[in-house]
């Protein structure tokens, strides 16, 4: 009786890295754009997908409320749901500031950093995939590892981002707001981390 209900928790991650992705993407041609109504479309489009996400992560509580037998341990299954409508969240935020804030240029540096997160999501939506079948640890065990191996890279493109901005933008105003969105963006490739060791912690407790 309680098998299906069991396997609703790896279908709900699923939807839920699939919407991931699909923000990423999102999220990378926005940056493109160029013209302001092009971008508030695809800002719009980011903050549709984000709430998709919410409403995944609620029912993935439902779930966790009414089940007494879960497929791995109830703290885990909170926590993965938490962090994988964390990664949403702040890729919706900074979606949001470039329109709030008028950036105008889309430098390369926010490109790199929005490639890295791309690729990061696209690691994680395989680590979820293969998870329901432990035969298949070690994909997911090299997907951790690439998602850990790609934060490091974001952390390297945010630091030399910042030297370059405070020692090149002269405009304040300017600085706080690149600022902030490059900050925010790099907080996203931290929650990608945050979900590696959510899956690796589920890996280490059932092997």
């Amino acid at each position: 009786m309680f098998a299906p209900k069991t396997g609703n928790f790896f279908e709900a991650f699923s939807r839920s890295t699939k919407n991931l992705v699909a923000i990423s993407e999102k999220f990378k041609e926005l940056l493109d754009q160029k013209d302001e109504a092009s971008r508030e479309v695809l800002v719009r489009s980011i903050n549709d997908l984000e709430h998709v996400g919410d409403e995944i992560t609620h029912q993935l509580f439902i779930e966790l409320s009414e089940n007494f037998i879960t497929p791995f341990d109830r703290e885990d299954i909170h926590y993965l749901a938490t962090t994988l409508d964390d990664i949403a969240d702040y890729i919706n935020g900074t979606a949001s500031r470039i329109t709030l804030y008028q950036l105008g240029e889309i430098d390369q540096v926010m490109h790199s950093l929005a490639n890295v997160l791309h690729r990061q999501v696209l690691e994680i939506d395989l680590a979820i995939q293969n998870l329901r079948n432990m035969k298949n640890a070690q994909r997911v065990r090299e997907a951790i590892i690439r998602i850990n191996d790609l934060e490091n890279e974001a952390d390297s493109i945010f630091d030399l981002a910042i030297a370059r901005l405070f020692a090149e933008e002269t405009n304040a105003i300017e600085m706080i707001k690149r600022k902030e969105i490059l900050s925010v963006l790099e907080t996203a490739t931290d929650k990608c981390e945050d979900v590696a060791n959510a899956i690796e912690s589920i890996l280490v407790k059932n092997s």
